[in-house]
């Protein structure tokens, strides 16, 4: 073949890439644009808060039940975990962060368009999240999914059935924690309203504990409450817990920027101010009380501070989150010590005392503080002016208070009808772990 010849060839050829990029090129222009540094930080927030729950929250209640009960205890954890990622995987996903605009429902539940992540692919997003890969942003909410009932755990240790917990778990996950989070994070009537909750202040916390407190009220106390020792088995392990919740913690505060910058950088600092700070305001409180500084209590200060901030987070500068700190360590301690014993309710592990009390604490608390320097979508009360912020969030902690009481109660019976919730008399002073799962903690 002559030159002549190959060079026509070749400028043919390349008039036929340029006419096929042509052709293609709006493709390009359209396709979602993923960005690789958001996605790393997504994967790596995901991990942490898979962590709060195991091993984190598992080694934390763990610690503070009976030696009898303590394989139970971390079973509720892992179960928990397993059975919550399925039914995420299946429904539970589509309902809370799909959304059918044409819908009247859309303001209380999602579509049903993504039913076994049918429609998800490697590049597809979700509008929420417009510079991770969709998988991504399941995986991150998934996890807050996994962790919300597990905390429900801590009310009713010592006592309730594993198959009734189970069944617990996946009902309140669809009925409950899917619908909230719809209306606050997936475009429902809270999130339109304009509640402000960065990370789960009511759609994690108070929801998980209010949960609680009905559960505990609907069980009845633990044999031998009030009477009996039921002193923590092994404060080690739960020191262990609370760390590891501690640090999990970022990643449900920092990661719910969904992207890496800024904004994430500023809900990192604020948690560990507050966290910080509530820790030494439960230890404080406790040392003036009862003359002693327990580590009991300084972990659980820590957790209070964690839940606080948790809605707050993005929203507020390190002076408000040292403030919403101390209250919370104040409030919480208060709560779980002195009203506990005021109304006579067994809260076995002050799940309501610090979820339910410091969830519903730090999203009033953030109408407050909200500081629009921070985060333009939020304007408080006390830096903005914006006294109008405080009426939106108490609808957002009244609205998540009753629903989740009412459906709690209606789910609660159903169960016990149809399979009982509790364990009998003589399997509970005997022990859950041996009954219940055939296995004993040595040493």
């Amino acid at each position: 073949m002559s030159f002549t010849k190959l060079k026509r060839l070749g400028v043919g050829a390349a008039a036929a890439l340029g006419a096929t990029a042509m052709t293609i090129m709006p493709a390009f222009a359209d396709a979602p644009k993923i960005d690789t540094g958001d996605t790393a930080w997504m994967l790596t927030s995901s991990a942490l808060v898979l962590m709060m729950t195991i091993p984190g929250l598992a080694l934390f209640y763990g610690g503070m039940v009976r030696k009898k009960n303590v394989l139970a205890t971390m079973a509720q954890s892992f179960g928990a975990t397993c059975i919550i990622t399925v039914l995420w995987m299946i429904i539970g996903y589509s309902i809370a962060f799909t959304t059918n605009p044409d819908s009247q429902l859309n303001q209380f539940i999602g579509s049903f368009d993504q039913f076994l992540l049918g429609k998800m692919t490697l590049t597809s997003v979700n509008g929420l999240a417009g510079t991770i890969p969709e998988s991504v942003y399941m995986f991150f909410q998934m996890t807050f999914a996994i962790i919300t009932p597990a905390l429900i755990a801590g009310a009713i240790a010592d006592r309730m059935k594993f198959s009734a917990f189970m069944w617990f778990m996946s009902l309140w996950l669809l009925l409950v924690y899917c619908p909230i989070a719809h209306w606050v994070w997936g475009g429902g009537w809270l999130g339109s309203m304009g509640a402000l909750d960065y990370a789960g202040g009511s759609v994690v916390h108070l929801n998980a504990g209010t949960a609680a407190l009905v559960a505990c009220l609907v069980l009845g106390k633990r044999t031998g409450y009030g009477t009996e020792n039921m002193a923590p088995h092994n404060l080690v392990l739960s020191v262990i817990g609370a760390s590891l919740l501690w640090v999990g913690w970022f990643g449900f505060n920092a990661g719910s920027a969904v992207t890496s910058n800024v904004n994430a950088g500023m809900a990192a600092a604020a948690t560990q101010i507050a966290t910080a700070a509530a820790s030494l305001a439960w230890m404080f409180a406790e040392w003036i009380i009862t003359r002693k500084p327990s580590v009991l209590g300084m972990i659980s200060g820590a957790v209070a501070g964690l839940v606080a901030i948790t809605p707050a987070s993005g929203f507020v500068d390190p002076v408000g989150a040292l403030l919403i700190g101390i209250a919370a360590g104040v409030v919480c301690y208060l709560s779980a010590v002195w009203m506990k014993k005021l109304f006579g309710y067994d809260d076995s592990l002050d799940a309501w005392g610090v979820h339910g009390v410091g969830g519903a604490l730090g999203a009033l608390l953030t109408g407050v503080f909200a500081n629009s320097a921070i985060n333009s979508l939020g304007k408080g009360w006390l830096i903005d002016g914006n006294p109008g912020q405080m009426l939106i969030q108490v609808y957002d902690v009244v609205g998540v208070f009753v629903y989740c009481a009412i459906a709690t109660f209606i789910l609660l019976k159903i169960i016990d009808m149809v399979v009982g919730l509790r364990v009998s008399r003589e399997v509970e002073v005997e022990g859950l772990d041996i009954n219940l799962h055939g296995e004993t903690v040595h040493g």
